[in-house]
């Protein structure tokens, strides 16, 4: 059974930085594709950090520069940088993890490409 598990929210001022962690099990992790999803209240779930196998990344707009996706196969970890938080970071974050790597390369920051999703952890940025 595959589970995933983040960590690493908090409350930070505006400008600060959080690190997220996502640890999985279950799961071919080294194959798969990870990606980073948030909902902020009242609002859909909106993808912000796709990371391929093969290293390659793509960023939402309004998180490019700011924030950086890694993974470590060896540790079956998936890492969100965040810098230069803003109080629009606000949001449940969610790691999601891909097993069709067709898919979530054609649609890397789409929920529908992903099969695996994490509990969350809440970000909260104040100005």
């Amino acid at each position: 059974q595959v589970h995933l598990e983040e960590s690493g929210g908090g409350s930070v001022q505006a400008g600060g930085s959080l690190r997220l962690s996502c640890a999985g099990t279950g799961y071919t992790y080294s194959r798969g594709c990870m990606a980073w999803f948030r909902q902020a209240p009242g609002k859909g779930r909106e993808g912000v950090a796709f990371i391929h196998s093969d290293g390659s990344t793509t960023y939402a707009e309004s998180v490019k520069g700011r924030f950086t996706i890694s993974r470590d196969n060896a540790k079956d970890t998936t890492y969100l940088q965040m810098t230069a938080l803003k109080p629009e970071d606000t949001a449940m974050y969610y790691c999601a993890a891909g097993q069709n790597p067709g898919l979530c390369v054609t649609y890397p920051l789409r929920e529908f490409a992903y099969n695996y999703w994490g509990q969350g952890t809440q970000v909260t940025v104040s100005s």
